[in-house]
């Protein structure tokens, strides 16, 4: 009996150990799934044909993997687009269609953040990375969330912060690049660059004025992309040095396109179109589709079909390594972002985008004050166009009012300066994508009616600097960044001064 009790025993712990080891082998057999995100960039790599910049570990990540072309935000604002990706369901349909609103509303359901589900696949969720600019911790999504803990308990989306080790496998890290995003760093950035980009040799779209000021601008763009590709470098030689590179994914991709004219916040191709680069492990190579249309809610269901994943009904993105995958179009939204409430819609499909201006009224050049800060070129060509020395494609951005629909064929335009949308050749076009964009705003009507946005100064600081510091001002006004972090601090001392005094005076 005794004999029979320890041959009991020991096939029970053999089962035991040989279970927990078979566990632990599907375990590792998962990949793991790197997200690269690069703030405010639009197809600005060497690789992407961008002239003036080196990117040699995009390239080289690019050739080892899969360089699409045609992949698009469904929103043109970075809190809108993450928003998305983060669920893997159009922005507007979750309710996150505004800017930085609705901070303390919780997800409608069904809906819920990949996180969740790759955590009960058994993934370890890493936020950001101790040796990147700003840590890359940013997620800005338009819901109730916190950056660590349990999403059923805390709304947590991430496990851990900054680091990512072979015992965390599987993983999946999001980490930001957020050099990219427009900031008071920028010329710190250039001056460090061991070969900064010369302004004389950058190529500038037809809508820019040709000024020592944009090039210039420009230029410090690209020093950033360069820091970025150095970062990039970084993680890759870590995931190498840690032997977890060869069953990794990497992903590369933009929040949303470039911060400039016709850019972040628009819906024309510099602000939807983003880069999106991915390196496959073995066993999931995906490099005969480059062309294919992709929306960026289609990377959380790749990255959900990835890991094993059930695609949850809700989502609005597909999986594009699914043989099944025909995406023939992509429906963007822009609403809410900060003081300028919009309300555009496009279609982008393999030849042409439609949008249409539900609010023609607000200009282009609607005097936004985050731009006011970020733009350069906004003020350089505002007083060209005054001199009335702005060419027509250029003048457009500065007309007191936008047409309400525009058709582009980007195809043979790719600079978008031709709107078809009143050419007669072009009717059954513009019919067609004007009832498509009209259907899926139907599809994708918001599941709440909350409105809860944040409040923003605006104008404010900008006139608080015309006041008081107008040689500064006029700084802005000559194409010069001046530090919006800095005036800001000043501004708000200003504020609680006068606050101050009409206390006092009370």
């Amino acid at each position: 009996m005794r004999i029979l009790q320890t041959v009991i025993l020991g096939l029970s712990l053999l089962c035991i150990t040989s279970c927990s080891h078979k566990e632990k082998e599907n375990k590792l057999e998962k990949p793991n799934i790197v997200w690269v995100m690069l703030e405010d960039i639009s197809h600005d790599f060497e690789c992407y044909g961008m002239p003036a910049v080196k990117t040699p570990t995009f390239n080289a990540l690019a050739e080892e993997g899969t360089l699409y072309y045609n992949c698009y935000g469904t929103a043109s604002i970075c809190s809108t687009n993450r928003s998305a990706m983060m669920v893997g369901a159009h922005q507007r349909l979750t309710n996150t269609h505004h800017h930085r609103s609705n901070r303390e509303e919780p997800l409608a359901s069904p809906f819920q953040p990949f996180t969740y589900l790759l955590k009960q696949q058994g993934y370890t969720n890493v936020l950001g990375h101790k040796n990147v600019m700003k840590k890359g911790r940013k997620i800005d999504v338009n819901f109730k969330h916190k950056p660590i803990g349990k999403w059923e308990e805390d709304y947590g989306l991430f496990d851990k912060f900054d680091e990512f080790t072979a015992e965390d496998q599987p993983f999946f890290a999001q980490i930001q690049l957020a050099v990219t995003h427009r900031g008071d760093w920028w010329t710190e950035v250039r001056e460090q660059s061991e070969h900064p980009v010369n302004p004389a040799e950058v190529q500038l779209p037809p809508e820019y004025a040709d000024h020592p000021a944009i090039r210039l601008d420009w230029a410090k763009y690209l020093d950033q992309v360069e820091y970025a590709d150095n970062e990039m470098k970084m993680l890759i030689e870590e995931l190498k040095a840690k032997g977890v590179y060869d069953n990794t994914v990497i992903i590369v991709i933009g929040d949303n396109g470039r911060c400039n004219i016709k850019g972040k916040g628009y819906l024309h191709d510099p602000g939807s179109r983003i880069p999106l680069i991915i390196k496959w492990p073995e066993g999931y190579e995906h490099d005969k589709e480059s062309q294919q249309i992709i929306a960026s809610t289609d990377i959380t269901a790749t990255i959900l079909d990835i890991a094993g994943v059930e695609l949850p009904d809700y989502l609005t993105g597909q999986s594009f390594i699914d043989e099944n995958f025909d995406r023939k179009n992509v429906y963007s939204y822009r609403g809410l972002w900060d003081e300028i409430p919009e309300q555009v819609s496009s279609i982008t499909g393999e030849r042409f985008r439609y949008i249409r201006n539900d609010k023609p009224e607000i200009p282009y050049d609607a005097h936004q004050g985050y731009l006011e800060w970020y733009r350069p070129a906004v003020h350089v060509m505002r007083s060209l166009s005054e001199e009335g020395k702005l060419n027509e494609i250029q003048q457009r951005w500065f007309e007191p009012t936008k047409p309400q629909e525009e058709l582009y064929d980007f195809i043979n335009d790719p600079f978008e300066t031709h709107n078809l949308a009143n050419n007669p050749e072009y009717k059954d076009v513009l019919k067609q994508m004007r009832q498509e964009t009209l259907e899926m705003d139907q599809q994708m009507s918001p599941v709440s009616k909350v409105y809860d946005p944040k409040i923003v100064p605006g104008l404010a600081p900008v006139n608080f600097v015309k006041e008081h510091y107008p040689k500064e001002y006029q700084r802005m006004l000559d194409g010069e960044e001046i530090g919006y972090k800095k005036y800001s601090k000043l501004y708000k001392k200003h504020l609680a001064k006068e606050k101050s005094k009409s206390v006092q005076s009370k």
